[in-house]
C-alpha cells in the first residue's frame, strides 16, 4: 500500500500545545504539502513560510508523524505597518501511517520555509525481484 493511501492526514482542530503545555488562542493550519514514493522510500514536502527550526518540532509515535511549528514575525523599529495579511499563525500536520516506514531512519530538512522528509520503507514493503528457477 503506498503512503498517498497510508499517510492521511487527521482532520481534529486542536490547537497546538506551546512548550509549557498550555494552548495557543490561535487555532492552528493545516499547512500545505505533497508525498511522493520512490521504491526506497517516501518522500514529504511541506510549505512553512516564516518557520525557524528553533520553532518546528517533529515527532514519530505510534503510527503517527507530527509537524508543529509556529511562525513568528517582528516588525523593525522605525516600522508602521499599513497592512499585513500573515499573522504569527501556527501550523499542524498530523500524518497516519500503517507503520511500513523505518522511524529510525527518518530524515527532515528546513531550508527557506520548505520542510522536506524523507521516510526510508521498511525492508519488509520494498519490492523486490524474485528470481525463478
Amino acid at each position: 500500500m503506498s503512503l498517498f493511501q497510508t499517510l492521511v492526514p487527521s482532520f481534529a482542530r486542536n490547537t497546538p500545545a506551546d512548550s509549557n503545555g498550555s494552548r495557543s488562542a490561535v487555532p492552528a493550519r493545516k499547512p500545505t504539502y505533497e508525498v511522493k514514493e520512490t521504491p526506497e522510500s517516501y518522500g514529504l514536502t511541506v510549505q512553512l513560510p516564516g518557520v525557524t527550526k528553533d520553532a518546528l518540532e517533529l515527532t514519530s509515535e505510534n503510527g503517527q508523524f507530527r509537524i508543529s511549528a509556529r511562525r513568528s514575525w517582528q516588525q523593525p523599529e522605525g516600522w508602521t505597518s499599513v497592512y499585513r495579511e500573515s499573522n504569527d499563525a501556527a501550523y499542524e500536520l498530523v500524518l497516519t501511517h500503517d507503520n511500513a516506514i523505518d522511524a529510525e531512519k527518518i530524515d527532515a530538512e528546513l531550508r527557506d520555509g520548505v520542510l522536506r522528509v524523507s521516510f526510508p520503507k521498511t525492508e519488509a514493503v520494498k519490492p523486490r525481484k524474485i528470481p525463478v528457477a
